[in-house]
């Protein structure tokens, strides 16, 4: 598929010294290269074994930690391996600490033949690119201001136009895709296509999975420096959310079981559907990874909880215990794609209370609002409550979402002499996943249950 090896990783370890107290680095100075050590080593990577074909596009995943930005640095040659070898063959762009080597003092313009020049770009070549990265950077006349009277989103926008107006022949991008705003970053994924299509190297460090699954060819799993998993992106993108959504107690059990799969492939990179047929796993071991693709049944991670949840001020009502069932009434919160869910919380009163109104709301990860229900249209509802009712609302939905994390939002409101106002609020009150489907053919994030069909007009034509 790729013509020959763009960069090649051997053995690969890289160690950092940890001192538990600060007079313990000079310690160690003192005793140089004798057997007593005033530190401990953390390892941050372990023996990584990876091949990079040219043009194609790596996405790089794994909990905070685990490795990927050291890895990008090593083969970037920001930070020398402790073991082991990286060969690149071609030059590097890489987007990494977007605006390092700007001088605050220096104006934009002037930061931008700076950057541009270590980045390995002559003084014509950034001539004729200027106006270009200027453009791309979309800051107007603050061009020829100083930087240090930025933005930071103003900085790092800068920073990103120079940088990915190189052309490389290797372009290496980590969690940088996150700057400016919406219409920003769009620009940024079709500079990123642009290069890939013309045939250069992608190597690409994110959290967002959707976003590696649409960009890459290949991923790998990174966790606690060493590489277990490798493959196609839903099937590494599977492992990296049953691993970071595991219970404590499930964690260790799973990382072994993904790493046995790993391991007991017959080349670097093979992934076999069947893992009944891998001798390296247990029964237990099968069973525990293919939780994580489990398109048929829904059930329940207990590591699934928000940690954002944000709860208004209460006046006179208490939503209790959000959660979605199964139509059976099954708790869960890790779903099938298309499957029939319901919703469900309480609601105490300690007030009496009139028009009320119960809702919910399905966000993504970022917040963006998908979509939701009320249990009645805003200022016809005639239900009325007395101290120490409680209520049930129970929301049916069918989840015709992508593969990913969202959000739930649950809220009461009622009608005083202000108008309605919300008893009570929880913004992320719960949050579900949605497992991959493999035969998946909406696209976006919402599935619109849309019927595609395509026919032949004549004979001659073939599909």
């Amino acid at each position: 598929m790729y013509s020959d090896v763009a960069i090649q990783v051997e053995g690969l370890s890289k160690s950092f010294p940890v001192y538990e107290k600060p007079h313990h680095r000079l310690m160690q100075m003192i005793a140089g290269g004798a057997r007593d050590r005033w530190f401990k080593e953390f390892h941050a990577l372990t023996g990584v074994n990876l091949s990079i074909n040219r043009g194609e596009t790596l996405g790089i995943i794994g909990r905070n930690g685990s490795g990927k930005s050291t890895l990008l640095q090593v083969i970037c040659g920001t930070l020398a391996p402790t073991n082991g070898s990286v060969s690149v063959r071609g030059r590097i762009a890489a987007l990494l600490e977007l605006g390092t080597g700007f001088n605050p003092e220096f104006t934009g313009r002037e930061n931008v033949y700076l950057n541009a020049t270590v980045l390995g770009l002559s003084r014509s070549e950034i001539d004729a690119r200027f106006d270009e990265i200027v453009a791309f950077a979309d800051i107007g006349d603050f061009i020829e201001q100083p930087v240090k009277c930025y933005s930071s989103g103003m900085y790092v926008r800068l920073a990103f136009a120079v940088a990915i107006n190189v052309t490389p022949d290797i372009l290496v991008i980590d969690e940088a895709l996150s700057v400016g705003d919406e219409a920003f970053q769009r620009k940024c994924f079709a500079r990123i296509n642009a290069i890939r299509d013309a045939g250069a190297t992608v190597l690409f460090v994110s959290h967002s999975a959707g976003t590696v699954v649409e960009l890459c060819d290949r991923a790998i799993l990174m966790d606690r420096g060493e590489m277990i998993a490798v493959g196609t992106p839903k099937f590494v993108v599977s492992r990296y959310h049953k691993l970071l959504y595991a219970a404590n107690d499930r964690a260790n059990a799973i990382r072994t079981a993904i790493l046995k799969e790993f391991q007991g492939g017959s080349v670097a990179g093979d992934v076999r559907p069947d893992l009944a047929m891998d001798a390296a796993l247990t029964p237990d071991d099968v069973a525990l990874v293919d939780a994580a693709e489990d398109d048929d049944k829904a059930y329940f991670d207990e590591g699934l909880v928000p940690q954002s949840t944000l709860a208004y001020q209460q006046r006179g009502a208490r939503i209790i215990d959000p959660h979605i069932e199964t139509e059976q009434g099954r708790r869960v919160n890790v779903l099938t794609a298309g499957g029939q869910y319901i919703y469900v919380y309480q609601v105490a009163f300690e007030r009496a209370a009139a028009a009320v109104r119960c809702g919910m709301m399905i966000k993504t990860t970022t917040g963006f609002e998908l979509g939701g229900a009320a249990t009645a249209p805003a200022g016809c509802s005639e239900l009325i409550v007395v101290p120490g009712q409680q209520l049930v609302a129970r929301f049916r939905f069918r989840a015709l979402l992508a593969p990913g994390v969202y959000f739930l939002n649950a809220g009461v409101t009622a009608h005083d002499v202000d108008g309605e106002i919300y008893l009570d609020r929880l913004v992320d009150a719960a949050m579900l996943r949605i497992m991959p489907d493999r035969l998946r053919m909406a696209t976006g994030c919402v599935n619109f249950d849309v019927s595609p069909e395509l026919r032949a007009t004549s004979q001659e034509a073939t599909v």
